[in-house]
């Protein structure tokens, strides 16, 4: 049962737990190959996570001037979260998220201003791209309500201040990318090794890298959740991707960094260290979502009891009290449905993501060890 789905059966034993009622539904569709005009009709503001996408899809299809139109306008209204003391209260009855609007993360935010550097000196606007990596370096270290420093972001921005000619710009990022706390363990001390042997090649005079090529890797998959009491940092959730992510490889001429970040910073969102508020709420909807679990319980069996006391009273042979059980117990068997879906934390994310991103000099993709090591699909990116 999908989200939707589950979303409508909440609301419908909500309809007769407090007497109120309602369902939402939404989706969105890849657009991979189609023209810009096109991918632009798809683009509707309200539904935030498939403009996101949508915004994904033109930058791959090289619609640099979508990106920047429509870009420019979801980063201004996603990026501040509204507090709403009605729609707070409300969040708790019903599945998370439901009538709140997603605010971008902070990855997201740098990620969105970095499509629109790239868009920006696609189109030979270069003054424009330098004031969007500077917009991108302020939404990684500004305190909004999603805040958090970014590894891949910082990769990024560094190629890219190199690619309009700014090395003391990017010796910033290589520099901030050296010094990154997330970076201090296993595999990822790759990363900090590459981003010091550049702060080094820029410090002896050898100038930009003109030659630098980025390329995406897969797309980012999907999130799963589970609920753990014990051992669980984030409330009561335990998420989870339902594939691995790439490790960091360095080598030679280049470099590969997975998008493993931007999950973790998914995975941390009940956290009351990250977010206090949808910590609390997420406890305070747990005995209400076993309230509500109760309710097709306390139905069915009402069902099957009602039924053979019908039977009985009406001298049946029983046929309607096997009906009425066997209808109940269907009804019941929606419990663990319902609690799941009041419990279901709101995991939204930029979907249309890569997994993962190659930085090389080799101006041949198959001539970098980093592709060589993974079967996955890649495309140039910028």
């Amino acid at each position: 049962m999908n989200r939707d789905d589950v979303r409508c059966v909440i609301i419908l034993v909500m309809s007769l737990a407090i007497g109120f009622a309602g369902c939402q539904a939404g989706g969105s569709r890849y657009l991979q190959g189609r023209p810009c005009s096109e991918i632009e009709q798809q683009i509707n503001l309200s539904d935030r996570i498939g403009t996101l996408n949508r915004l994904a899809d033109a930058f791959a299809e090289q619609c640099h001037d979508s990106v920047i139109l429509y870009g420019e306008q979801a980063r201004s209204e996603f990026r501040h979260k509204t507090f709403s003391l009605i729609k707070e209260t409300t969040n708790v009855f019903v599945p998370e998220g439901s009538f709140i609007d997603y605010v971008l993360e902070s990855y997201e935010r740098g990620y969105l201003s970095l499509l629109l550097a790239a868009s920006y000196a696609n189109v030979q606007k270069q003054e424009e791209a330098k004031v969007e990596l500077r917009q991108l370096d302020h939404e990684l270290f500004t305190s909004l309500y999603n805040y958090g420093e970014d590894p891949v972001n910082l990769l990024l921005s560094a190629v890219l201040w190199e690619r309009v000619g700014e090395v003391n710009e990017a010796r910033v990022d290589w520099l901030r990318l050296r010094d990154l706390e997330v970076l201090l363990n296993g595999q990822q001390e790759a990363i900090r090794v590459f981003a010091a042997q550049q702060v080094d090649r820029i410090d002896q005079g050898q100038g930009s890298v003109d030659q630098w090529q980025v390329y995406s890797i897969g797309r980012f998959p999907e999130l799963t959740w589970d609920v753990r009491f014990f051992g669980a940092t984030n409330g009561y959730f335990s998420v989870k991707s339902n594939e691995e992510f790439l490790p960091v490889c360095r080598s030679e001429t280049g470099v590969r960094l997975s998008t493993k970040s931007w999950f973790e910073k998914v995975a941390i969102r009940h956290s009351h260290a990250y977010h206090p508020l949808l910590n609390v709420q997420a406890w305070i909807r747990l005995p209400i979502g076993l309230t509500y679990a109760f309710v097709p319980v306390a139905a069915g069996a009402g069902i099957m009891v009602g039924g053979c006391m019908v039977d009985v009273a009406a001298h049946g042979k029983g046929g309607f009290c096997r009906l009425s059980v066997v209808g109940g117990v269907a009804v019941m068997r929606t419990a663990p449905v319902v609690l799941e879906g009041a419990l279901q934390p709101d995991l939204r994310h930029w979907e249309h993501v890569p997994a993962a991103f190659v930085i090389t000099k080799a101006s041949d993709p198959l001539s970098e060890e980093c592709f060589l090591s993974n079967g996955a699909q890649a495309r140039r990116f910028f």
